[in-house]
């Protein structure tokens, strides 16, 4: 029969292995946990570049959408005034 010493010591060390064990087995769930928490945040970033240069883009787009009304209003005023040019000339009567 094993002595008081010995069956103390025995159960000290299979109390730091299974110990160890469980110490093991939640740094395996932390890392997975871990591994996840970084595939979101990289998702939340990308994400919030993608939100961000489609803020970009629509505002290009509404500065280019209102340069083309300018532009339409100008060829609009310039041919009128041409048109009305042609029409001065060719109201006075030749000699």
């Amino acid at each position: 029969m094993a002595s008081r010493g010995e069956r103390f010591k025995k159960a000290a060390i299979k109390a730091a292995k299974t110990a160890r064990k469980w110490a093991e087995t939640a740094a395996r769930e932390a890392d997975k946990l871990l591994a996840e928490a970084q595939k979101r945040a990289e998702t939340e970033q990308r994400r919030m570049r993608v939100k961000a240069a489609l803020r970009r883009t629509g505002k290009v787009l509404r500065a280019v959408g209102r340069a083309a009304i300018v532009a339409g209003v100008a060829a609009g005023i310039a041919s009128a005034r041409a048109e009305n040019r042609a029409r001065k000339l060719s109201k006075k009567p030749k000699r």
